[in-house]
């Protein structure tokens, strides 16, 4: 899998994150750092960026206990 992919607010680190925070699975990512740069919805993603979002989703084997 890319770089692009796997980077800190690419779609595998969000889909990963996502599961880890027991979010719901909803692929985006974001151009750039995390929350501080423009977000990719679904709608605007390509089959491979919503297949990296789903791998980091179905990776997590954590969930985060408050």
């Amino acid at each position: 899998m890319s770089k692009e992919f796997t980077r800190h607010g690419g779609p595998w680190d969000r889909g990963s994150a996502d599961a880890y925070y027991d979010r719901p699975f909803q692929p985006h990512y974001f151009k750039g750092d995390t929350y501080n740069s423009e977000k990719v919805e679904r709608a605007q993603m390509t089959e491979g960026e919503i297949a990296a979002y789903t791998d980091g989703y179905g990776d997590q084997d954590e969930i985060k206990e408050w």
